[in-house]
């Protein structure tokens, strides 16, 4: 058997395998050699350092031997911005422009949300109210979920064995990962915009109704809910005990996550409909009718604010020190994380609604000019120009990136070998 890096499609040695009672470590080409009692399907584990564990029946009996892809957890992205702290960065994994494209896929409808990907499968949902479940190494559709009464403005989470939504319907739709199947679902009774984050089985959002809810995945129960009184489409950011998301209101909240109790608030001056971005004891927080972005220090002190003169619906990216969100008024900013000093500006030809993404040294924003812009973070230089593209830009794993257009999915590598 060979044991091979899923995303990367590489070698990994000096895994362990186990294969009923047999068991052995891969030497550097991956392999192992394990005796098979019976050919028929065998039960199969493999654990190695830096990836998931794994374990999956292989059929033996047309020949005696099977590849086994692994995954590293740091070259997922399992919610959307990324990290719990929604940063919109992706440090880890390591591919730039320029690329070739590998295959595109529709959608079906508009996707104003990007896929999350996890163990060589993206799922997205659309317009429609549909999840998919797509192969990230042939693009083809491995199932697909339609919600009764959808529409979806929120991307889903990888929870283990399962896929969080939430809908504009007013409900946590809760699917099985391998098939799809309705597992279970929970009603809040007022459209939810809050893309899930999930810590410790327990799904934190904010929806219409004006209320932040903690749902226990496991006992299908709410923990807490807060009540802010405002409308809330901004997700929740997670950082160590606390969440902070903004509402209609123009307030910045910072909850407990054990219990939902406010530790304080803080005002901008617009309604907030983006996700703020915690990174380094700082808060930074779109506003779209104020036309600015704001930072605030984890304790509630404002620091700075940038105004655009036009909306800032951008959920921003944090980086190196740099903050980098996008404006009604078609300009691609970064900024110093300190001062709010622009360091940079780029033109898209089109409104920017949809977050800014950073991966690998490189800021993306998606606009209403239906393209993507691939931008070198420290330098201002523009290095993509891709011709598809509306919301958020850019998800993906190790070994490729998805650019989403207003429709269709299109997933890239680097057109020169990874070293």
């Amino acid at each position: 058997m060979t044991v091979l890096d899923g995303d990367l499609r590489r070698p990994v040695a000096r895994a362990h395998v186990r294969l009923g009672r047999s068991a052995g470590v891969t030497n550097r080409h991956g392999d192992v050699f394990l005796r098979v009692r019976r050919r028929t399907a065998s039960l199969v584990s493999v654990r190695a350092r830096g990836y998931s564990p794994a374990t999956r029946r292989l059929w033996f009996r047309r020949r005696p031997w099977a590849q086994f892809p692994i995954y590293q957890p740091r070259l997922q992205w399992p919610i959307y911005g990324a990290t719990p702290t929604r940063t919109e960065a992706q440090t880890r994994i390591r591919l730039r422009p320029p690329f070739r494209m590998v295959w595109s896929q529709g959608m079906g409808s508009l996707i104003e949300f990007p896929a999350v990907v996890s163990n060589g499968m993206a799922y997205i949902g659309n317009a429609r109210g549909q999840v998919r479940a797509i192969s990230m190494r042939n693009g083809e559709i491995a199932w697909r979920h339609v919600t009764p009464n959808g529409k979806m403005a929120a991307s889903p989470a990888v929870y283990g064995d399962e896929i969080v939504a939430h809908g504009m319907d007013g409900h946590v739709w809760v699917l099985d990962r391998s098939s799809g199947r309705l597992r279970w679902h929970y009603t809040v009774g007022s459209p939810v915009e809050s893309s899930p984050i999930v810590r410790h089985g327990v799904d934190y959002f904010g929806s219409w109704n004006g209320n932040v809810y903690a749902l226990d995945l496991r006992r299908h129960r709410v923990r807490w809910v807060h009540r802010s009184g405002y409308k809330i489409t901004s997700s929740a950011a997670l950082a160590g005990s606390t969440l902070f998301v903004g509402d209609y209101g123009g307030r910045l909240l910072a909850l407990s996550a054990r219990t939902g109790r406010l530790r304080w608030s803080a005002s901008v001056n617009g309604r907030i409909y983006g996700t703020p971005a915690v990174s380094h004891g700082r808060v930074f927080v779109p506003s779209s009718d104020g036309d600015s972005l704001t930072a605030f220090s984890t304790r509630g002190t404002r620091l700075w604010s940038i105004h655009t003169g036009s909306y800032v619906y951008s959920s921003p990216a944090v980086w190196g020190g740099r903050v980098f969100f996008g404006s009604y008024n078609g300009v691609f900013y970064c900024v110093s994380a300190a001062s709010g000093h622009v360091l940079w500006e780029v033109g898209t030809g089109g409104p920017i609604s949809g977050a800014a993404v950073v991966v690998d040294g490189v800021a993306y924003a998606g606009s209403f000019a239906h393209r993507i812009v691939g931008v070198d973070a420290r330098t201002g230089r523009v290095l993509l120009r891709f011709p598809h593209g509306h919301y958020v830009p850019v998800s993906g794993n190790g070994g490729r990136l998805l650019l989403h257009g207003y429709s269709r999915l299109y997933a890239v590598e680097p057109r020169r070998p990874r070293r």
